[in-house]
């Protein structure tokens, strides 16, 4: 008798130590698919950013074309002021050739 209370003894200790091995993979596992998740959602959110981005942000070429656009109208504005002050120059010049004539 006491060899079979011995033997149920073992197998309810083993059967508890395999519960407890259960349990633990259990959580393992909870803990594996929510990081699945949080990984998928992250991976979603930067699909998305990179989408955002490239439809946001200056390309290399559109920077450099926009460069050369404000140059030239920077330039634009420069012949108008050289324009203006040989208009300035000739109006001085002809007042005081005036006043030296009379």
């Amino acid at each position: 008798m006491a060899v079979v209370g011995f033997m149920l003894m073992l197998a309810g200790a083993g059967w508890r130590v395999w519960a407890r091995v259960e349990a633990k993979v259990k959580v393992a596992e909870d803990k594996a698919e929510r990081v699945q998740e949080r990984s998928d959602k992250v991976a979603a959110d930067l699909a998305s950013f990179r989408i955002h981005s490239a439809e946001t942000f200056a390309t290399k070429a559109g920077l450099q074309e926009q460069t050369a656009q404000l140059l030239r109208a920077i330039e634009g504005i420069g012949n108008r002021i050289d324009g203006v002050h040989e208009r300035l120059d000739r109006a001085f010049e002809q007042r005081t050739a005036g006043r030296r004539a009379s």
